[in-house]
Order: C-alpha cells, then structure tokens, then sequence
C-alpha cells in the first residue's frame, strides 16, 4: 500500500506500508533508504521488509524527497538531511504510534541518527553503510566520497565522464531513472557537521559491509553510541543490502526483547 505525505515545506513525499497479521503492541519499523536509492530498491527487494512483516511487524518505508516516487526539486536549500529527519518526524506523527522503530542505510543511516537524537518515540535504531566517518567527519565520509565529484559525476553529460571513484552512483542514478539535478542538489547539501551521537541511548546496531569504504571501521561509529553492537556483513556499499545476512541481522534485532 502506498499513501502521500505533505511536508511542512510543501513537498508531496511517497511512502509505502506493509504488514501481514501485525502482532499486537510491537511498533512499527520505518525504514529510511539510502542515496539515489528508493524505499523498494533498499529494502523491499533485498527482502529486509519480507523479514520483518514475517515477524509480525507493520513495516513503513519513505520515498525520501528527491528519490523514487517523491517529490524532486532542484533547488539545494530543500535538502540536507536534518531537512530529511524532519520528514521522518512528520512520517511518525502520521502513524499516531508512541514509539517506533527505526533503521537507515548511507544517507538514511545519517538521517535515522539524526531523527533518534531528537526524537523519544524512536526506541530502537539500526544504521547501516556508515562507520567511523560519521564520528570523525559526520554524516557521509567526504573523505572517501568527496560531494563535488559525487555531484559532478551526477552532472556529467556521458557517465564515462564523471569521475571513476564515484562512477558507481551515476551508474545506480541511470539505472533506477532517477531525477540526477534533484539528487546532486542533495550531495551538495549533505550533512557536514558533528552528529549528535551522545544523546541516542537506545538499543543500537551498526551494519555494515565489510568491504564498504563508506563504512570503514564500523566498530569507531558502535563505540561512540552507548551500548551500541556491531555486526559485518560480506559485501560492500552497493552490495551488502542484498546479503542474506543484513535483511535477517536488521529482522532480529528490531525483535528482540530489550
């Protein structure tokens, strides 16, 4: 099922639903995708939303603005994603729920970080596709993904163009159709200050591949968030998504008793 959100800054967002006999008083899990991805391409596909609703829970996924089914301005102050997080706020009042679960990968990892910090109805986090850029740089590792090439790899005329170290979301970009102006006005706009990872103090899981340059040093980013734990999954940041093992480590934690 799939329904509309109207942001506070008059965006129409995409979302979509799914559950199969919820089990009674289990939150719902939200689920946020990550750059030039969608919510389908993320987590339906890979089987992360088949694992949960398997499990009993009501899954909610957002098209985040400027990706899948959602809105796609090309003007760079609509974006960021402390401007994403607020959408993830809105997403949750929509449900009514007094608390939800939350997981993000890359931009949508950035972005659940973010949205938990200041939100109390998020009781349980899962970040996938960051490591330890998010504590030493926050946000996306622009050490290892630098946002200019990112955006001019989007920008470029002919893909053999765009810069070989981030050729790959070009490729993805061209793959999935997406809107490249809407998404390079997001990578300049990427987050780029100290995460607030001091105030999340919930039960946390770091994911990540282990061949993910993104996601480098996975167990710096679990240190810094208060009784976090870590898993690795084969694969690396285009890839560990479709592992067996992400769909079924995100499933299990986001079930387990506190």
């Amino acid at each position: 099922m799939t329904d509309e959100l109207r942001t506070d800054d008059g965006l129409t967002l995409r979302y979509w639903s799914w559950s199969r006999k919820p089990l009674p008083g289990l939150p719902p899990v939200v689920l946020l995708h990550g750059f030039a991805a969608d919510a389908r391409l993320n987590w339906e596909g890979p089987g992360v939303v088949e694992a949960l609703v398997a499990r009993g829970r009501q899954v909610l996924a957002l098209d985040a603005r400027g990706h899948g089914e959602s809105d796609k301005p090309h003007e760079d102050a609509r974006y960021g994603e402390p401007v994403m997080a607020r959408d993830v706020r809105q997403l949750i009042d929509r449900t009514g729920a007094p608390e939800v679960h939350l997981a993000g990968y890359s931009m949508g990892a950035v972005v659940a970080l973010l949205a938990a910090a200041d939100d109390e109805r998020v009781s349980r986090l899962v970040v996938g596709g960051i490591g330890a850029g998010a504590v030493e740089v926050g946000g996306l590792d622009t050490r290892v993904m630098p946002p200019e090439l990112v955006a001019a790899a989007l920008t470029a005329e002919d893909a053999a163009d765009a810069p070989a170290r981030t050729r790959a979301f070009r490729i993805l970009a061209d793959t999935t159709g997406s809107d490249r102006s809407a998404l390079a006005a997001q990578i300049r706009s990427v987050y780029r200050g100290p995460l607030p990872l001091d105030r999340i103090r919930i039960p946390t899981l770091v994911l990540a591949g282990a061949d993910d340059p993104l996601a480098a040093r996975p167990e710096v980013l679990a240190g810094a968030v208060r009784g976090a734990r870590l898993k690795v999954v084969p694969g690396d940041h285009l890839t560990a998504v479709r592992d067996p093992g992400f769909a079924s480590s995100v499933a299990e934690f986001l079930t387990e008793d506190d």
